[in-house]
């Protein structure tokens, strides 16, 4: 599985980080969970606002943090 975290890296980008890194613990899963910072390449993912969660490809959140209830439910859809 493949997980990207959007953002320059500020509180909020951090904070979905944790939460996903949490939820794969909680799940005991295994990914590929890396951050993007470059603002070119976040825009190649066409979101509207950062924080940004992409699972596998899909964009899954932009612009908010997500209830750690959301990220267990698309990472459960993914794998």
């Amino acid at each position: 599985m493949e997980i990207r975290i959007l953002g320059p890296g500020c509180q909020r980008c951090h904070e979905v980080e944790r939460r996903t890194f949490n939820v794969l613990a909680e799940l005991n899963l295994a990914a590929d969970v890396r951050r993007i910072t470059d603002i070119k390449k976040i825009m190649e993912y066409n979101i509207i606002g950062t924080p940004g969660l992409v699972i596998n490809g899909k964009v899954r959140c932009s612009g908010r943090i997500p209830r750690p209830e959301e990220i267990k439910a698309w990472i459960q859809e993914e794998k």
